[in-house]
């Protein structure tokens, strides 16, 4: 299942109503950290495809989402359970941490 881009229109819709955990990603075209975890997010995706759904948010695109949730620095990962964030990860790091987080979070 590859990642899902949402808007600050289908935010809630895409995060805050899913049935099952969500990490939204909150990435920039011009952000080099965002770019290099990119592809790691894409096979997560996959890997959890039914169990957490990845949520890429562009935040010059849509800075509503973002600035609700007070990210200052991107790349920004939200852990989403039941409608509401339970953990955040700021800045890149390698596969293997982003799926130790999301295991532990999720």
């Amino acid at each position: 299942m590859p990642t899902v881009a949402a808007t600050d229109a289908t935010f809630d819709t895409e995060v805050k109503q899913s049935d099952i955990p969500v990490v939204v990603d909150f990435w920039a075209e011009w952000c080099g950290p965002c770019k290099q975890i990119g592809p790691a997010l894409e096979e997560l995706s996959d890997e959890y495809a039914g169990k957490v759904k990845i949520v890429k948010v562009n935040v010059d695109e849509n800075p509503q989402s973002p600035g609700q949730l007070g990210v200052r620095g991107i790349p920004a990962l939200f852990m989403f359970k039941d409608g509401q964030p339970v953990d955040q990860k700021i800045g890149a790091a390698p596969k293997a941490a982003l799926k130790d987080w999301i295991d532990g979070a999720a």
